[in-house]
């Protein structure tokens, strides 16, 4: 597993996972259809994103392409971090 998605998944697990007995997400399964996040936890969510890694996420790129799995997350930090270089 990549870095960018163990340290995601870990502060999704320890932070944001909705619910007692509430599952972290497989690398590719939405969090929107699992209701991992709510409306504030996504926004914590970007949050953390762009302190971690030192990127700037802009609301047209709030969209499930980029935010909505595991995957989704570590390919698109990974293109922010390629573009800020």
């Amino acid at each position: 597993m990549s870095t960018i998605k163990a340290e995601v998944r870990r502060y999704i697990e320890e932070n944001l996972l909705l619910g007692a007995g509430a599952v972290s997400p497989g690398d590719d399964e939405s969090f929107l259809e699992h209701q991992v996040l709510d409306s504030t936890g996504f926004l914590e969510l970007v949050a953390h994103l762009e302190a971690t890694y030192g990127i700037t996420i802009g609301d047209e790129e709030m969209v499930p392409e980029n935010l909505d799995s595991l995957n989704a997350i570590e390919a698109f930090v990974r293109s922010k971090q390629e573009t800020a270089a």
